[in-house]
């Protein structure tokens, strides 16, 4: 089938006189990865352009052309898409590479590395998630929280939940990390920001930054809506400040334009993970890169990591319900994450 795939993506492009050769793929859960070399001639452009064609003679509904330095990819979804379970993969990973503090796991990446997000370095500080209804978001979202939460006890991680629309965190609600309730109004989520500020400005006059506290919103814009100057005021501090004291934001959000979030805001979340978007222009404003392709997404956990000016495909892991139980019993010590390995007689 591959071998199929590469002779029609080869043919299409030299029927427009654009010579290239695949040579070989990877295929993933949720895609497969198709790696070419083209003419020296040939514009990058150029190929954007026919990914219509290519994706009509592949029976797929989209195509992406992909760029890593002077590598060039095509990526094709796949029909039978398979789940990425967290809970798997972080025992997968974990065992291979051990626990990294205060990092997480949250997803495979085009190449099947998982992909980890250490949020005290000094280019990621904050994280902005941004999808459409149905791109996986807030599923993103919970498994980036569960990661970071199963592998970090409470003295060394904290989190501060605010869910104006009381669905996405909900089920985060038994972890024991957790510095108040969550909050699911915007007099709640006010009262809990200003009690983040008068920790965040302590922090400052002492100059510690231990234990770190995530504050994660889900939908960001509702709150902003309600909420009013104060509470964009808050987030726009702990947006510049908060990584010398320890405080991180996720905050996730269906089109994050700056007109909304505000320009320092949104300046001042450097790492965004872009799952669906309906056109082009809003690819660029949640991704802040032209030419991601986040348009082209399929939805359900398909998602791209800008890190820096460069996108990174990835799908996205998630916790099922059979998953949050054993999530459960893991951070209170009912169960092992890791199975220890047997002693060799």
């Amino acid at each position: 089938m591959m071998e199929f795939q590469s002779d029609r993506i080869e043919a299409v492009l030299a029927s427009h006189r654009i010579p290239i050769r695949v040579h070989g793929g990877i295929v993933s859960p949720s895609w497969i990865r198709f790696h070419f070399t083209a003419a020296p001639t040939a514009k990058v452009s150029s190929i954007r352009n026919l990914t219509e064609e290519i994706a009509l003679a592949l029976g797929a509904p989209a195509v992406r052309i992909a760029r890593e330095g002077n590598v060039l990819a095509i990526e094709v979804p796949r029909n039978d898409k398979q789940p990425l379970r967290l809970l798997p993969l972080l025992r997968r990973t974990f065992s291979t590479i051990g626990i990294q503090p205060i990092t997480a796991c949250v997803g495979l990446t085009q190449d099947g590395r998982p992909l980890m997000i250490r949020l005290p370095a000094p280019d990621v500080s904050h994280v902005l998630v941004a999808g459409a209804t149905g791109s996986g978001k807030t599923e993103l979202m919970r498994a980036l929280l569960l990661s970071l939460a199963v592998g970090n006890r409470q003295h060394k991680l904290q989190l501060a939940l605010i869910d104006p629309k009381s669905r996405g965190f909900g089920p985060l609600a038994f972890l024991p990390h957790l510095l108040a309730p969550i909050a699911s109004d915007t007099l709640s989520a006010a009262a809990l920001l200003e009690r983040l500020i008068v920790e965040m400005d302590r922090r400052d006059a002492e100059g510690i930054s231990s234990p770190r506290i995530v504050i994660a919103i889900d939908e960001v814009v509702d709150l902003l809506m309600t909420g009013g100057k104060p509470v964009e005021t808050a987030l726009t501090r702990i947006a510049q400040r908060g990584r010398e004291a320890g405080l991180h934001l996720i905050v996730g959000a269906q089109k994050p334009a700056s007109a909304v979030l505000g320009p320092h805001l949104k300046a001042n979340l450097p790492v965004r993970l872009v799952g669906r978007v309906g056109s082009v222009e809003d690819a660029r404003v949640a991704s802040g890169v032209s030419g991601s392709s986040a348009e082209k997404l399929t939805g359900a956990g398909d998602f791209i990591a800008v890190f820096g000016g460069q996108a990174i495909h990835f799908q996205s892991a998630f916790a099922s319900p059979g998953d949050l139980v054993e999530f459960r019993r893991i951070i209170h010590g009912q169960t092992p994450l890791l199975t220890a390995p047997k002693n060799e007689s």
